[in-house]
This record gives C-alpha cells, structure tokens and sequence, in this order.
C-alpha cells in the first residue's frame, strides 16, 4: 500500500511539474515561436518527426545523441536557424567541430514526409528542435514542450562555428560563451548533461592519458582505476577514431550516471571532469545528484527547460529568412 501510493504521488508531482514546464515554455520564451505553432497548418508535423526519429534510433542508437549535439551546435552559430544542415563546402557542418556530427538523414527523412503532407510550411530548424526532444524521449528521458514557428536561416559559413564551446577550454571560458546566448551556470551544467548519452573519439581525450599538459604523466583528476581502462581502449598513438562512451556504463540511457561519473573522476573530455573540479559549477552537479546537504534539483526536469532556452537563441520568425523545401540546401 505504502509503495502503491508513493508512485501514484510521484506520478501526480511528475504531471504536475510538466504542465508548469508547458506554462513556463508557452509564456515566458515566446520570443515568436510558440508551443503548437503548426496546430492547423500541419497537425501531423510533430507526429511524423518522432516516429522517425524513433524508426532510425531502432536500426542506429548513435542517432540519438548525434541529433541532439546538432541542435547544440546549431544554436551556438547565428542561432537556432537550421544552418548546420546547409551542405557544401565552406559551410558550418564542415567545421572542425562538426565534422563527426551525425543524423543529418534524419532530418531529411522526416522533412520529406512532412513536404509530402504540409509543403513549404514547417522549417528544418523546427524539425531539429523536435528531433533533439525526442532523441532524449528515445533513450528513456522525459519529454518537454518544444515552442515551433522558427524559420530557417540563409547563411551558413565554417568560420562562424568558431565560438563553440571546445573540450580543452576552462569552466570560466565555457560560462562566457554561454553566458553570450543568455544562458547561465546552470544551464551550462545541464545542457552539458546531454553528454550522458553518446561517445567521443579518442583524439579529443587520449592527451589526457600519457603526458597531460606535458608533465609526463596523466591527468590527475582521472580516477586512478579507470585510467587503465581508456588507456587501453585509447592506446598511445593508437586509432583516434576509435569511439567511447562518454557516460561509462549507461552509454545509451539518459539519466544522471554522467555527473556520477564526473564526481569519480570517469569523465571523459577535460571541459567535463571540470565540472566537479571547478566551485561554481560543481555545487549544480552536487545538485543533480542529490547530495546531502545540497538543495536538489531534478536533471530531467531542468534539461528541458535549459533545451527551451537554448532552442531560442536568436531565432528567426515572422518574414525572416526561409522555409526551405530541401535541409540540405537554401531554397
């Protein structure tokens, strides 16, 4: 009876926590876009977009945190707009920190259904805000309201990906670029969260196993029984395609291992161990994971609001730029 009526209080706070997210998203980041945007003029948009997503993560899982790195890295160049899809030389998906993004057929698959029902009338950068939700909702994350009415951007140029967040940078730099897009400390700590899902390629960590800023020896905040274990699937020299996990043990589902792991020193980028190593970020980590003597938060619930926040960035609405008819190409 006890259990009974805990999980029905759990579920009955759960429900209630995300209609105050919908309220939340609806009024205070309007900002043009608007949660069910196609309503009328394409009811079935959102519908179509989840259950591709869905199709695809069953056949290929590394989809899902593919896609949602690409709303990141979409939103931190001239904003939310759809410019990482552009192809073609010089564009931003060919900028050293995109290179390795994937999902792209995604997004093509699904614009392609939804031209064949709504044409001209649901843009690519609404397709991918949809798409990065629901890669969370495929990996066993909550769901959240995502406000559409984005149009897509004309310009997309490598040079402008410039200011992304890179993973040797200090917690200081990060918060600057964040701060820069309107977003704070928290959402920061949240939004890097994401990386509890997916890999990362052994170039961006192996230096931080065999002479770390040239002293000869590892990074110290690696956890002494888990460097062995990267060093031999990262060996010196070895193969920096090779893939790993970046939240050890929970690769696939999204849930707070990832800041477990930071708290033992298992992160796997430099900018992700400094997390817990740096004060003003590591008491939101404390947070996320419950800690005695911390105020906690709930990573679920807050990873949708910070993505609400990001997915506003410097939006384009109304008459501004384009809904194109192909993700891959301006119209």
């Amino acid at each position: 009876m006890a259990y009974y009526y805990y999980n029905s209080i759990n579920k009955m706070v759960t429900i209630i926590f995300f209609l105050v997210l919908v309220i939340d998203v609806t009024m205070v980041f309007g900002q043009g876009t608007r949660v069910g945007f196609y309503s009328s003029t394409c009811p079935r948009a959102e519908s179509i977009v989840q259950s591709t997503v869905k199709s695809h993560f069953q056949s290929d899982p590394t989809v899902a945190p593919g896609l949602l790195r690409m709303h990141f890295h979409d939103c931190f160049v001239q904003g939310c707009d759809g410019s990482i899809l552009i192809s073609g030389d010089g564009t931003e998906r060919t900028a050293p920190p995109n290179t390795l993004l994937r999902g792209y057929e995604v997004i093509d698959d699904a614009k392609q259904q939804i031209e064949a029902v709504c044409p001209g009338v649901v843009s690519c950068a609404d397709i991918l805000a949809l798409a990065a939700r629901d890669s969370v909702l495929v990996t066993k994350g909550l769901t959240w309201s995502v406000p559409t009415g984005r149009r897509d951007g004309r310009v997309s140029r490598a040079s402008d990906a410039s200011n992304l967040p890179g993973f040797t940078e200090s917690v200081d730099a990060q918060k600057q670029k964040f701060a820069a897009k309107g977003l704070n400390t928290q959402d920061l700590v949240t939004l890097v969260g994401g990386h509890t899902i997916g890999t990362s390629a052994c170039q961006f960590f192996s230096y931080r196993l065999y002479n770390f800023n040239s002293t000869g020896g590892p990074d110290p905040s690696i956890d002494a029984t888990f460097l062995p274990q990267l060093q031999a699937l990262c060996p010196q020299n070895g193969d920096g395609s090779k893939r790993v996990a970046l939240d050890s043990g929970s690769v696939n589902n999204f849930d707070t291992s990832y800041f477990s792991n930071l708290r033992n020193g298992r992160g796997i980028l430099e900018s992700d161990q400094k997390l817990w190593t740096d004060d003003s970020t590591k008491v939101f980590v404390q947070r996320y994971l419950g800690l005695r003597g911390v105020l906690g938060l709930r990573f679920a619930f807050e990873f949708g609001r910070s993505m609400v926040k990001m997915s506003n960035i410097e939006v384009l609405t109304g008459t501004d730029g384009e809904i194109r008819k192909v993700c891959s190409a301006f119209n």
